[in-house]
């Protein structure tokens, strides 16, 4: 039986692409939040429900522990493209929020995580369209601040 090897620096490079694309999938995960409540499954869903209720709600799945909401466009002024800096007419981002939740025994685990996209020059036949970018923080910690305020008033405890 012959063995057929792979030369080393063809080796080096495949490891390489493979710890990098490794990295890139962790990105889009960068926004998420993760917490673990000591409160029945249907006061942490209410809760969860309560914290999202500024958006509008796209799906909401109480057997699955799966809430989403629908897209919501926020005014991005000022973004520029190109090697001129040429101002987009149209700049906006849009965001929406994710939760799940997951009952374990007598603990429940939410997470929590924003999805986030830019109008971006994206060059081609669709010279614009909707590209991923960063979470924002300030949407992140006002879902976590939403979210304690409302275990507390259903009465879970804090964690």
């Amino acid at each position: 039986m012959r063995r057929t090897m792979i030369p080393m620096p063809l080796a080096r490079t495949i490891g390489l692409l493979l710890v990098v694309s490794a990295f890139a999938g962790c990105t889009s995960f960068a926004s998420l939040r993760e917490r673990y409540v000591v409160c029945s499954y249907d006061q942490v869903w209410d809760s969860a429900l309560d914290a999202v209720k500024s958006r509008s709600v796209k799906v909401q799945d109480k057997g699955k522990g799966f809430i989403q909401t629908n897209w919501l466009e926020i005014p991005a002024p000022g973004r520029t493209f190109g090697a001129m800096r040429r101002e987009i007419g149209d700049s906006r981002d849009r965001s929406r929020i994710v939760l799940t939740l997951e009952r374990m025994s007598d603990v429940t685990r939410v997470s929590f995580a924003e999805e986030r996209e830019r109008y971006a020059f994206r060059g081609g036949s669709r010279m614009f369209g909707w590209a991923p970018t960063d979470p924002s923080k300030e949407v992140i910690a006002d879902v976590q601040s939403r979210l304690n305020v409302k275990l507390k008033e259903h009465g879970c405890p804090g964690t």
